[in-house]
């Protein structure tokens, strides 16, 4: 059997990603932070949920080398900070270590695994990836970060029969969204610049992410796919 492993899995995208993955066909291992987001996950077939900090190399490890072979690994684990306090350098590097940095720890301890399998991985930028964010400058940096990292990592570990790809989600319904969704001042505009007219679901997300995953996507890699129902292209 296939196993995937999903970081940031308890919840929001990756929750979704996972139980998607284990949909189809996959054993997930899929992260959250804390032992309270891990025991809220739901109790699934195939889904095993595990205590992960990105910023933990010796976490990251001890995980990655428990698994006896890997095929897909998903990046959800995310970290964004309002209220413009991601102009204090100290909140800028703290999202740039879980969102960026967490993500190459996590490409990197996974890369022997993955060329074992020919496996894939799978990276969550955003479309301020494309976009500037004036108040969240840190987010925004890691997600334009990711786009390439996803890039450069594609190139370089093609000879490894890995391929490395990204989905880029536009205004999905979660709980870091939540006071946009129930704000019609602020989210009836951004319903207004989307061509669908309606927030994403982590279900709209999940599908993307396992078809990048699938055999499927063989000859696929490099890319960065947006999931914004139209919202880049308006």
């Amino acid at each position: 059997m296939k196993t995937a492993l999903v970081t940031g899995g308890a919840r929001g995208i990756g929750l979704a990603a996972a139980e998607a993955l284990v949909a189809a066909g996959y054993a997930v291992v899929a992260t959250g932070l804390t032992a309270d987001e891990v025991g809220a996950m739901p109790h699934l077939p195939g889904l095993e949920g595990r205590v992960l900090d990105v910023r933990d190399p010796d976490g990251i490890a001890a995980l990655v080398d428990s698994l006896d072979r890997l095929d897909a690994l998903v990046n959800c684990a995310g970290l964004i900070r309002r209220s413009g306090t991601e102009f204090s350098p100290e909140i800028f590097a703290e999202v740039i270590d879980v969102n960026l940095t967490g993500t190459m720890r996590m490409c990197v301890a996974a890369r022997p695994l993955l060329a074992a399998s020919g496996g894939a991985i799978v990276n969550t930028a955003s479309m301020l990836s494309f976009f500037g964010g004036p108040a969240v400058p840190a987010y925004t940096a890691s997600k334009g970060g990711i786009a390439q990292l996803t890039k450069s990592l594609a190139v370089a570990w093609a000879a490894d029969g890995i391929r490395v790809n990204a989905v880029a989600p536009g205004w999905i319904a979660t709980e870091l969204t939540r006071p946009l969704v129930e704000d019609p001042a602020r989210g009836d505009p951004i319903l207004q610049r989307t061509p669908m007219r309606r927030w994403g679901e982590p279900r709209d997300v999940a599908g993307p992410i396992v078809f990048l995953c699938s055999e499927a996507a063989r000859f696929v890699t490099g890319a960065i796919l947006p999931v914004d129902g139209g919202y880049a292209a308006a």
